[in-house]
């Protein structure tokens, strides 16, 4: 080979080995800085959900820091409906541990297109000063259009209100299923009623518009031409809400207000 040629193999060669090393020592280093910033994004999204924090306002770390702090963060396991205090919060993934069948376990086929769910979630408390808990504020997943919606749900200490509901990662279509991210169709949800007197989930979107909490508390107006993303959030509620998902923890503090 040419000795121009070996030249030109070498350079190349050190110019990639270059870039590789800034490349993973960029990685290393903003690692931290990433992890901190996804830690900011769930504790916004949870305060958006609990109302305790306003659409589109723009507060500094700290002060998300400072609200973020009323809630205490519990490990659910969803098998029993137990909450498991051995368990830091911080090292439950809920998203990776539904991958890991070791982890999680199969729930019979549902509207929402959950296969798998984790053995464990993430919820956040708020509990008031004479410790009544005021509001729950638990994670929610389900299939939407085009892959799955991720957020959160509030839920009043009742176990029968919603607080708030945000997603805070969904692949739907820009100003038709993306709309779930509209600050006037989230608006809608707080004071709606969760569950029928049979106890079963009635709370839905519907086609079309839906009256007031006040007069029509299980439903809410439906996303204009976004049918399927409009059922997906039904569905996804759906099954959170029940036994399928956090129902029996819900039951625990149902028998704790009846034994009050």
């Amino acid at each position: 080979m040419p000795r121009s040629a070996w030249y030109t193999l070498g350079f190349a060669a050190a110019i990639c080995l270059v870039c590789s090393v800034l490349v993973t020592s960029a990685a290393v280093t903003l690692k931290s800085r990433q992890d901190e910033n996804l830690t900011l994004d769930r504790q916004c999204n949870v305060l958006l959900a609990a109302g305790l924090l306003e659409e589109g306002e723009d507060i500094a770390a700290d002060e998300v820091a400072r609200r973020f702090a009323s809630f205490e963060a519990v490990v659910v396991d969803l098998k029993t409906g137990q909450e498991v205090p051995d368990i830091d919060p911080d090292s439950v993934d809920q998203r990776k541990m539904a991958r890991n069948p070791a982890r999680s376990f199969e729930v019979d086929s549902n509207p929402a297109l959950i296969k798998r769910v984790a053995n464990q979630a993430v919820v956040y408390k708020l509990v008031g000063e004479g410790g009544e808990l005021k509001k729950l504020v638990l994670p929610i997943e389900g299939q939407g259009l085009w892959g799955a919606l991720y957020g959160f749900v509030a839920v009043g200490g009742d176990m029968e209100t919603i607080e708030g509901l945000t997603f805070y990662e969904h692949k739907e279509t820009p100003g038709l299923g993306g709309e779930v991210d509209n600050p006037n169709w989230k608006a809608l949800w707080p004071g709606r009623k969760i569950y029928g007197a049979d106890g079963e989930v009635r709370i839905k979107v519907v086609k079309g518009p839906a009256g007031p909490a006040s007069e029509d508390p299980y439903q809410v107006d439906g996303l204009s031409g976004a049918t399927i993303t409009s059922r997906g959030v039904t569905n996804l509620l759906a099954f959170w809400l029940s036994d399928q998902g956090f129902g029996e923890y819900f039951d625990t503090f149902r028998e704790l207000r009846r034994a009050a």
